[in-house]
This record gives structure tokens, sequence and C-alpha cells, in this order.
């Protein structure tokens, strides 16, 4: 049978969610914890692999097993086995064709940024960080040119192994709260770093160092050399996917809270 479950955890305490040789990564200790309570080893499945220090306040995963367990085992139990800085929310039963990373229709990225002159200290690992005010109309103004299905190239990591750079962004919204900014994306799929390096754009053109107008021209020229560097990981939280009614999960896309 197969499981979901809903899953969040501070990504500075690991390095990914993806397993890595050392042990290192969310599914490493999502695997080891699940497998204390299924009683044999198993292999987790994300609707997204967020890099190191991203976080996630609704990742979705999904194991197989025969283990027969109530949803509280799956919850309360796996949460026992694994580290203060991941926790899991929720548990469901699903049909065996969801597929947490094949089956999401959608995948939802918030980047929180803080603008004040002193770096952050009680949000420090949560935020990221810019030490001038930015135009948050400007940047609003340049994240808009960026909607719709685009050849994302210019926004891709040299590393990415997505097979296509087309992408289909249907929300880049700008905000802010104060000395905080946000920035809520949302997407079918997320190529490499895409997030990041969009963030990083924004920023160039909210600090005055480029017109809103070369957010689009540089999504045109399909060149990640053109691009502004790659924002921190800090502020990046995947915030979650969303599947069709008929596997009956309960909400798998959260707000994110910093305050």
């Amino acid at each position: 049978m197969r499981i979901a479950l809903g899953v969040e955890y501070a990504g500075s305490a690991f390095c990914g969610f993806q397993s890595q040789p050392s042990r290192c990564g969310v599914q490493d200790a999502l695997e080891e914890a699940i497998g204390q309570i299924a009683g044999h080893s198993v292999g987790v499945v994300a609707a997204g692999r967020t890099d190191a220090g991203v976080h996630a306040v609704s990742q979705v995963v999904h194991f197989d097993t025969d283990a027969m367990r109530p949803d509280a085992a799956w919850v309360r139990g796996v949460n026992t086995h694994l580290p203060p800085s991941a926790a899991v929310l929720w548990s469901c039963l699903v049909a065996g064709e969801f597929h947490a990373r094949f089956a999401a229709a959608a995948r939802h990225y918030t980047y929180v940024l803080l603008m004040r002159p002193e770096r952050p200290g009680l949000f420090a690992g949560r935020v990221g960080w810019y030490h001038h005010q930015l135009d948050v109309g400007a940047m609003r103004d340049a994240a808009a040119a960026l909607v719709g299905t685009h050849d994302f190239s210019s926004f891709r990591a040299a590393e990415c192994q997505a097979k296509s750079p087309v992408k289909t962004l249907w929300r880049a919204d700008v905000s802010s709260d104060g000395a905080l900014v946000r920035f809520e994306l949302s997407a079918n799929a997320f190529l490499h770093h895409m997030v990041r390096n969009i963030v990083g754009a924004l920023v160039a053109v909210g600090s005055g160092k480029m017109p809103a107008r070369w957010a689009g021209d540089l999504l045109a020229a399909r060149d990640r050399t053109q691009g502004a560097p790659t924002f921190a990981p800090d502020g990046l939280y995947f915030a979650g996917a969303e599947y069709d009614t008929r596997f009956g999960l309960p909400p798998t896309v959260r707000k994110v809270a910093v305050s």
C-alpha cells in the first residue's frame, strides 16, 4: 500500500532534501524514521527536492509499505525518530497511482526577504537579507513580465537536469509588510535554482541597479550568464504542491508565517 505524508522542516539543518552518502538529507532522516515504524527499509519520493538551506512548510512525500499501522503511528510515531528540525504533519492512505512528484499539478514557493541595514539575528537562517530599502512596486512590475509559459533558461542553474527549460509560471507576486518582503511564486514545475534566480533579478530591479523592463529582457535572452547572482537559500520555503481531489489528501499548501 502507498502512504502519503505532509512534512515540514528547517532546511538549515540539512544538506537538502535528496539523500546523500553522508546521510545528511531530509530524505535520509525520513527514510530512517519511517523504517523504524514500518519495520523495514523504505524509499521516500517528494513533491519537490529542495536545496541545502531551503525550508518546507508543506512537503508532500509518499512511500510504499506492507506494514499495517494507524495514522497516528505514521505521524507521532515517525516524529519520535526524526530530528527536531523536521516533523510529519499528517498521514493519508492513497491509491497506488498517486505519486508525490508526478501527480503534482502545481508547486508553490515563498521567499521571505528582510530589508534593513543590519543583518538578521532573530530570523537568521529563516529569511534572506538585503541591506537597503527596495522598490516593491518596481519588483512587482518586473515580476509580472515573467508570468506565463516561457523558456526560463536565464533563471536556470548550470547543473539543472530538467529535460526542458519551458515552464508555466502562474503567479509571481511581490508584497511587503514593514521590513519583510514576500515573493510568492506558483508554477507547474520549477527549474533548479529558478526561484532564487528570479528573486536575485527582482532585487536587482528593486535596488535600482536595473529597470523593471530588464526582467522581461532577461527572460527573452535565455542566457543565465546575463542574470543576477543566485540569491541565498535562507528565505526560501517550499509551500506545497497541488493534487487532484480524487486522491483525498488533506490540505497540501500552507502559508509561510515569518513574523
